[in-house]
């Protein structure tokens, strides 16, 4: 990363897809004056009030007023983008990775790939891809959603079975834990940003960008591969109808009745938190693979600390985002009190990462995710109408889980709503 001292010019959010459009209005909560820099950063996240004392203590030239806002989809993303509206938007915000493209493509964010492009090599690819869109870089990674297998141990041990190596062998325990006893299922149904890290494994993409224009991918060949298969654990019946995150869902990882969830890094405090009842059953193994010789895995979740139109500091911004996603001290602070996994190389071995957890029967866990989040494919790109993407793939995954229509349908009934969309709002799609 370049260090300060700072240039006080705003930067134009250029963009070479002709599908984004940026620019540069003063913001009020940004100044440098006398060679000392104050800046105003939103964000939710637990711990980022800690993490920005610690940086304040540290970087007396620098000072960032953190304010609190409502998560994301609760109000904070449109308060965000209402103050960039009104020219007094903070220099920074929290923004989820699915959920910056949707930003860009408003005009909402800078570009500040000429100060954060020296640092690109302290992340994980796919991390650092979700805070890109072409050649524009509009943040800096915080944290990243790498996947693995979280499956009850001690159903899995009472039928001699092993965590499987691959889908065709989680097929085959899906089937055999169901036969020795109808009501235990090895799993439960996936929507939106879960679902998406299973098509994210497969190389399943959903969005793409083709020179000027979006293209959108839910319905590729690539994606009816992932549906088909979660669609014949339907058929076979081996699938809970408990929604994920319901109380019945936490009761059956409690009780044994789900054996496995493939989920993120994050999902283990989910776990411990909702299936008390579970602690010492439950263990983390490695993603199952489509074939044995595969090695990659999927991600769900993760966010960025974007820079946002008008910011008048970008570089110290830059900056300070940097330090926010990389230092020892203040990622210690995010992990203890917001459960977060550094999108960071070198974070993941700090002390909270590496010690046994007796929930998963002493097992280190976070050993698993550290081998798979280099593994996470990096080519995977959100489009810039999520908010109507996930809510229209909710509808048709929800019923083809009940069993009404498909989830290979549901893909396609969203590629075309999504394709809609995208023309309503003037963004040129890709045939």
């Amino acid at each position: 990363m370049k260090k300060l001292p700072v240039r006080s010019a705003a930067v134009a959010g250029a963009v070479t897809l002709g599908l984004l459009l940026a620019g540069c209005s003063g913001s009020g909560s940004d100044t440098e004056s006398g060679g000392k820099v104050s800046m105003t950063f939103w964000g939710w996240a637990p711990g980022y009030a800690d993490a920005v004392k610690e940086f304040n203590r540290t970087h007396p030239d620098v000072q960032v007023t953190y304010q609190q806002v409502q998560p994301g989809a609760k109000g904070g993303y449109q308060k965000t983008l209402n103050a960039v509206q009104a020219g007094n938007a903070p220099c920074l915000a929290q923004l989820g990775y699915e959920t910056l493209p949707s930003f860009a493509a408003q005009g909402a964010l800078q570009d500040v790939a000429e100060y954060a492009e020296s640092g690109k090599g302290d992340f994980f690819d796919a991390a650092w891809k979700s805070v890109s869109v072409a050649d524009a870089v509009y943040g800096i990674p915080v944290d990243s959603g790498p996947m693995a297998l979280f499956y009850n141990k001690k159903v899995f041990d009472s039928l001699g079975l092993k965590p499987p190596a691959t889908w065709d062998a989680y097929t085959a325990a899906a089937e055999k834990i169901h036969a020795a006893d109808p009501h235990k299922y090895i799993s439960s149904p996936y929507l939106d940003y879960d679902y998406a890290g299973l098509a994210w494994q497969a190389d399943a993409n959903w969005f793409g960008v083709d020179g000027d224009s979006w293209k959108v991918t839910l319905a590729s060949e690539q994606n009816r591969k992932v549906a088909d298969y979660w669609q014949g654990l339907v058929g076979k019946g081996v699938i809970s109808s408990a929604p994920m995150y319901d109380q019945a869902w936490y009761k059956g990882l409690g009780d044994g009745s789900i054996a496995t969830v493939v989920g993120a890094v994050w999902q283990a405090g989910v776990i411990k938190g909702g299936a008390k009842d579970g602690a010492g059953q439950w263990a983390v193994a490695p993603m199952p693979q489509w074939s044995a010789d595969d090695d990659r895995t999927g991600n769900a979740g993760g966010s960025a600390t974007a820079v946002l139109k008008g910011c008048e500091t970008p570089e110290a911004a830059t900056e300070f985002a940097h330090w926010l996603s990389t230092d020892p001290t203040a990622y210690g602070i995010l992990v203890d009190k917001a459960g977060l996994y550094p999108a960071a190389k070198k974070l993941t071995g700090l002390s909270q990462l590496t010690a046994a957890d007796p929930y998963f029967g002493g097992q280190k866990i976070y050993d698993v995710f550290a081998d798979a989040a280099p593994k996470v494919n990096a080519d995977w790109t959100w489009g810039p109408v999520m908010t109507k993407t996930s809510a229209d793939l909710n509808d048709g995954l929800g019923k083809a889980w009940a069993g009404s229509g498909t989830l290979t349908g549901a893909l396609r009934t969203t590629q075309d709503k999504t394709v809609a969309e995208l023309k309503r709002q003037g963004l040129s799609v890709s045939p």
